[in-house]
């Protein structure tokens, strides 16, 4: 028998329609079980598991149809103990049904740092060197000396601390600084748009305290905490304006853009802790 016509004969026909429904049949089978297991068009946003307890998490997770990992602990004043410190991927963001979100857990027991010697560093390394060494910066005061925004003492709750003295991780060190023996004045800065922490940041380079700062009613959740600029600050900047060295400003923070009175475009993409009122008060 000729190829021409062993191609087109039945037996021939009949086994290559039978080839082409299983190859058919495969590729179908193959599209279901892909949109099945990827779950396509079946993202949801990841709910904010940010300061709940391990039982709270595990009711949302469960409710949320999610899993959750717990693969770190740190000591951060920012949430209770115990509880959901960090996570990833961050609220909002959509996943697939039963998808791994990563936790981090607020440690029961703090870590413990040395103090470093601050004493005759210049305010600005000394802010570097109590922030890389796990500490916080309190209150900056300031007392008649010849120096002039150094170091020449270092306080904790109100009293000396020393060098290598043991501190828990995140301790508010409050720092004394020289003023010179004149009068010294330093000029208000413009902090209109700025979030949080970039704001405090430039308060202290300004030789200033942060008083305290308050959210508006716009700031319903975590997210929003992240997001929030100053749209209010008193004193208010200008730019003959001067305060005393130590003096305290206070913010006012929102995410709603109509209120802050000058470009929408100013604001910075930097983050801030989860809080909503601060308040510090000088000695």
């Amino acid at each position: 028998m000729s190829l021409k016509n062993f191609i087109l004969s039945k037996l021939f026909l009949k086994n290559l329609g039978f080839a082409i429904i299983i190859v058919v049949g495969a590729v179908m089978i193959l599209l279901i079980w892909m949109n099945f297991y990827t779950r396509h068009g079946q993202a949801r946003p990841v709910p904010d598991f940010v300061g709940l307890t391990m039982e709270q998490t595990t009711k949302l997770a469960k409710n949320s149809r999610l899993r959750y990992q717990v693969i770190d602990s740190i000591y951060t004043t920012a949430v209770p103990r115990g509880c959901i410190a960090e996570q990833n991927p961050k609220p909002g963001f959509k996943v697939k049904k039963w998808r791994n979100v990563v936790l981090t857990i607020n440690a029961f027991h703090p870590e413990m740092v040395a103090m470093p010697n601050l004493i005759d560093l210049p305010k600005r390394q000394a802010i570097l060197l109590v922030e890389s060494s796990g500490l916080e910066i309190g209150l900056l005061k300031y007392r008649p000396d010849l120096s002039i925004d150094v170091v020449i003492d270092q306080q904790y709750n109100g009293k000396n601390i020393h060098e290598g003295d043991s501190l828990q991780k995140g301790s508010v060190i409050d720092l004394i600084l020289g003023k010179g023996l004149s009068n010294q004045r330093t000029s208000v800065p413009d902090l209109l748009g700025m979030k949080l922490d970039p704001a405090k940041n430039k308060i202290l380079i300004s030789s200033l305290n942060l008083g305290s700062f308050v959210y508006d009613n716009t700031i319903k959740k975590g997210a929003d905490t992240i997001n929030a600029f100053v749209y209010k600050q008193i004193p208010e900047f200008k730019n003959d304006a001067t305060l005393q060295l130590g003096s305290a400003i206070y913010l006012w923070l929102t995410v709603d853009s109509a209120k802050l009175k000058v470009d929408s475009t100013k604001i910075v993409s930097d983050t801030i802790p989860a809080i909503t009122i601060s308040d510090k008060k000088s000695n």
